[in-house]
């Protein structure tokens, strides 16, 4: 061999790379973190036996009453007995199909609008935020399809968390966005006017907001005139949200250079251009974490309206285990209820993670 010729690099050795590598530079790299290594893993390995065995092993799946839970884990027949309340509420059974195809069109809707691909997403897009709630809310009602008249008071469960939820979420973004321009205007009265309307409704809790449009707006309606407490509580869900969505947008406008703003009028580009084509595309953008993050919130804080006498999931939960017939089982109740929050939740942080990719346009190194 040639002095000038040398050997192929070697591979790192083995317990360097991947998991195994990991594990010894971060959990057995000393005797003290081995110990405690083994004694966490120990007491993690115990829990999640002992929640396997109580939620799954040991649970009883079978039966329609209390007699069925015989075992001495989770008693899910509870659960399935209940199920179409924990869903729909008080709904009326012969009609439970208008929920249902609400909660069917709604989740091809959304999966049309998060493939990226899908045709005419734009017009889709549109439908769903303008028509498909008035028509949604009259056949849940029942007032224009010459159905049978369902009032809202006897909505609730999911049904209730998610009208909420969407109404909060889809409403209080533009509003919070024009809020938040209005907040860094240039015109004293418009500044003044966002900044207050802010700060007024981020000081007062979101209790308070439910007591206040519940019993107070009535109060500023004209003599005849009435809104179900349902629209009361949208009302009031979208005021509070959209002070905080104003905050949240506002902290986006102002991580935008200075060069940006100065670049759109040397285009000559007016106002509305400028905020439309330039900035709003990057501050919202930015603030993608910050926004999902209160609708995440926003999700969680429907469980209040029961305060005001509306029973979402969580409330048909705990009116479900005042029930003589099934006392004993909250637990199951409040597990199942845990469930349907993370399962949402989770899913619309996963869409937010995966949208913040796709928009990424910086540099990784």
């Amino acid at each position: 061999m040639k002095k000038h010729e040398f050997l192929p690099d070697l591979p790192p050795p083995a317990n360097t790379r991947g998991m195994m590598g990991w594990m010894l530079k971060n959990l057995f790299n000393s005797p003290l973190n081995t110990i405690l290594t083994f004694v966490i893993a120990f007491f993690a390995c115990k829990g999640i036996i002992s929640v396997f065995d109580w939620a799954i092993l040991d649970a009883n799946w079978i039966g329609t009453t209390r007699d069925a839970c015989t075992k001495s884990g989770a008693c899910w027949v509870f659960i399935s007995v209940r199920f179409e309340q924990f869903m729909f509420g008080f709904y009326p059974e012969a009609e439970l199909w208008r929920p249902k195809l609400f909660f069917a069109t709604l989740a091809i809707l959304t999966a049309l609008l998060a493939y990226h691909k899908t045709p005419k997403r734009t017009w889709i897009f549109l439908f769903t935020v303008t028509i498909y709630p008035f028509l949604m809310a009259e056949l849940l009602e029942g007032t224009l399809f010459g159905l049978p008249v369902v009032e809202p008071h006897k909505w609730g469960g999911l049904l209730i968390t998610l009208i909420i939820a969407l109404v909060g979420i889809v409403v209080s973004l533009p509003i919070g966005i024009l809020l938040a321009l209005g907040r860094r205007s240039d015109m004293p009265v418009i500044r003044s006017l966002s900044t207050v309307y802010i700060e007024v409704w981020r000081g007062v809790p979101l209790i308070t907001v439910l007591f206040m449009a519940s019993v107070m707006l009535p109060l500023f309606l004209s003599h005849g005139a009435e809104a179900n407490k349902l629209v009361r509580a949208l009302i009031g869900v979208v005021m509070f949200s959209a002070a905080y969505m104003a905050e949240v947008i506002r902290g986006g406008l102002q991580a935008i250079p200075k060069g940006q703003y100065e670049a759109a009028d040397a285009l000559g580009l007016n106002y509305t251009k400028k905020i439309v084509l330039i900035i709003l595309p990057q501050a919202l953008k930015i603030t993608i974490p910050s926004i999902v993050n209160t609708f995440l919130g926003l999700f969680k804080d429907t469980s209040l309206v029961l305060i005001i006498g509306m029973f979402d999931v969580l409330g048909i939960g705990q009116a479900a285990n005042t029930d003589p017939s099934w006392l004993g089982f909250a637990t199951e109740s409040y597990v199942f209820v845990a469930l349907v929050f993370w399962i949402f939740c989770f899913g619309i942080s996963r869409y937010s993670i995966w949208l913040e990719n796709k928009l990424n346009t910086g540099h990784k190194r």
